[in-house]
């Protein structure tokens, strides 16, 4: 396969999320990717995807078997429950073939572990999407940090209002979720990427989590304080669970300043810096695709493939199993009445 060729991707899971943002990512980036065939154990359902991705019938599928057997398939897209996907990146690299998957990376640590040796073992590209990682203001705050001295606490707060409307709460694996967490490490993982990115990787937690809404099939509501392998400290609460408004904050205060970026309103984010020397602040330029990162993960995929070097995958399996053992260790945390939690290693 040449580099300047675009890699050939094979879709399974045709639902809500494949439609309205893996599909249109795809398609924004076709020097590097091209949908060439999807499948569904609903065959009815991967249809009407292909007609709206522009796939012909004869690569329809019902089976990731069958997409892995037809040889106009570079690579594999897997949008399944998290249950599935251990057994999903197994026969993916037994037929020879990268793979990504969805976050969170399994339903349980045991299976997100066998995830990372399977990874481990081949040189086939394994990645795992998770878009928050590809957002721009991630370097932009990381410039920062040598401003404000020895940094010494965080909190990262995102609170937002639940939405009876949702359409992922129809979703049969939602509403039973067999992945710890549910909702709460479907979406806790993205926070956890996002400030883990910046600050490193979390060594234990001390959280307590509760179930408010009925919809949300678990725990969706979490509050934590963190120690960071650095030995940085921090708080960590999130929630989609509460009533308006949605305030989303990640804060770093450091022994000289202070940062602070608000991503409450995702289309007027701010990125502040206080120090020592300028107490009142300014407003740090933060790119306008800073929320945009779906097309950037793929293309990182790609690229890994295509150079056949998977040491490129920014989220390789590894980096994934913490973002949900991090949630893992916090409500185990909370199932114990708030006891402090090592977060495992893969």
């Amino acid at each position: 396969m040449s580099s300047e060729t675009p890699l050939r991707v094979g879709l399974i899971g045709t639902g809500i999320f494949a439609s309205q943002r893996h599909y249109p990512a795809i398609a924004s980036i076709p020097s590097s990717l091209q949908l060439a065939a999807c499948a569904n154990r609903s065959v009815d359902k991967a249809k009407k995807f292909a007609a709206i991705a522009g796939i012909p019938d004869s690569k329809v599928y019902d089976s990731l078997e069958s997409l892995l057997s037809d040889p106009d398939v570079d690579a594999i897209d897997a949008l399944l429950p998290s249950q599935f996907t251990l057994q999903a990146v197994k026969t993916a690299i037994s037929a020879g073939k990268p793979i990504a998957i969805e976050k969170p990376i399994a339903a349980t640590l045991a299976q997100a572990k066998e995830i990372v040796a399977v990874a481990r073992s081949t040189e086939i590209p394994v990645a795992v999407l998770e878009n928050f990682v590809f957002w721009n203001v991630i370097p932009e705050i990381k410039s920062l940090l040598g401003q404000i001295g020895e940094v010494i606490y965080f909190s990262h707060y995102c609170t937002a209002p639940f939405n009876f409307n949702n359409q992922y709460l129809d979703t049969w694996w939602r509403q039973k979720p067999e992945h710890v967490g549910g909702f709460l490490s479907d979406g806790g993982v993205h926070q956890v990427a996002l400030f883990t990115e910046i600050l490193g990787q979390v060594n234990s937690v001390s959280a307590l989590a509760t179930q408010v809404r009925e919809q949300s099939g678990d725990v969706d509501t979490l509050t934590a304080t963190l120690k960071m392998k650095s030995g940085v400290l921090g708080s960590f609460t999130y929630t989609s669970a509460v009533s308006n408004p949605r305030i989303n904050k990640l804060s770093i205060n450091g022994t000289n300043g202070t940062v602070i970026y608000d991503f409450s309103d995702k289309a007027n984010a701010t990125l502040m810096l206080y120090t020592d020397a300028d107490k009142a602040g300014k407003v740090v330029s933060v790119p306008d695709n800073v929320q945009e990162g779906v097309p950037k993960e793929f293309e990182n995929f790609a690229e890994a493939v295509q150079k056949q070097d998977k040491s490129l995958l920014k989220i390789p399996p590894e980096k994934a199993f913490h973002h949900f053992a991090v949630i893992v260790a916090s409500v185990e945390s909370s199932n114990n009445g708030g006891t402090a939690v090592k977060v495992a290693e893969p």
